[in-house]
């Protein structure tokens, strides 16, 4: 599957958490997420809870605070979205700094910041902890559907290829007198996108008619390898149990 290939969100370290098996880190996430987003938005002091697990993580993972911080600025779109909440907001409304903003459009302002915040730590998390390698090879131990794993595959194994393709077709612009800047040349930007995906496709068509005549009957040849061993799901399982006990105590507390 491409072991040569990495995703620049990968953090190369020696920690307990990167040498766990991949499938027990997806499970992990996906169960914590999963308590997260079904936790009431009024529970302020379960998320608190979440975020000292996560940065519990992170240590133990010798993820720095800054990278994580860094890359969480991907969700930006949406906090965005949430600010307009509390002013477009109906229902009850409180006066702050001479701005009428209304209560149930701050409490969906801040779920959407706190549970997105901590979807995308821990999703950044498990991709520096992670291997894209790994992340395919543990999903397909978690019997996740064939055609989407392999699907994964090959868009790790040939994305650099159209990375470089598109980079020569750039190069090949700008030799031509092609200048980004000016609007009415977008036309040439179209017309390179559109090639490229007809290269792309073509290429596909070819690839695909080799590995048919090479016996491909529609699966990849399985992997042989040990499952992860019981005490590498127990440590796993800390994350989402520790979620889940917070979530309980924040809802008896309440």
């Amino acid at each position: 599957m491409g072991a040569g290939h990495a995703h620049p969100l990968h953090l190369d370290r020696d920690s307990r958490v990167h040498r766990l098996s991949p499938e027990v880190k997806i499970a992990a996430v996906l169960l914590f997420t999963i308590v997260v987003v079904v936790t009431p938005r009024e529970e302020f002091a379960a998320f608190a809870g979440y975020t000292l697990l996560i940065a519990l993580v992170a240590l133990l993972a010798r993820v720095p605070a800054g990278w994580l911080l860094k890359r969480s600025t991907i969700e930006l779109p949406f906090v965005l979205l949430a600010v307009v909440l509390p002013f477009a907001g109906h229902g009850e409304r409180i006066d702050w700094l001479g701005m009428s903003l209304s209560v149930d459009g701050l409490y969906g302002a801040w779920n959407i910041v706190a549970k997105g915040t901590l979807g995308v730590l821990a999703s950044l998390l498990l991709a520096a902890t992670t291997t894209m390698r790994d992340l395919i090879l543990g999903l397909d131990r978690l019997r996740c559907p064939t055609v989407i794993t392999q699907i994964m595959t090959f868009m790790l194994r040939y994305v650099d290829v159209l990375i470089d393709d598109a980079r020569r077709m750039r190069i090949a612009r700008l030799s031509r007198g092609y200048d980004p800047r000016f609007l009415w040349q977008v036309k040439a930007f179209a017309v390179g996108v559109g090639a490229l995906f007809l290269r792309s496709y073509e290429r596909g068509e070819r690839v695909y008619l080799a590995m048919l005549s090479r016996g491909y009957t529609g699966r990849m040849p399985h992997i042989e390898n040990e499952p992860a061993p019981a005490r590498e799901w127990a440590l796993s399982s800390a994350l989402p149990v520790a979620a889940a006990g917070i979530a309980v105590a924040a809802a008896v507390l309440a």
